[in-house]
């Protein structure tokens, strides 16, 4: 797979897989599950796709001079 095919949906879903295969092999080694290490672990899963989304460029972005023509037409 090439990044060039990557799409915003297929890197979300493959952070929430590797936090889900990080969360499973942390419980089935032992370790205690607290309300801190719960809220940790959902701000990792959850901060990363939210900036993925915001920063991820779109089919529809204009170009500067796109924009100045656009301003200047209305």
């Amino acid at each position: 797979m090439s990044i060039r095919h990557l799409t915003r949906l297929k890197v979300i879903q493959a952070w929430f897989a590797a936090i889900l295969l990080v969360g499973v092999t942390a419980i089935a080694m032992g370790t205690s599950v607290t309300i801190g290490t719960a809220v940790e672990l959902l701000a990792l899963c959850l901060v990363p796709p939210a900036i993925v989304l915001r920063l991820w460029p779109s089919d529809n972005t204009s170009t500067m001079a796109e924009s100045i023509r656009n301003a200047k037409a209305r």
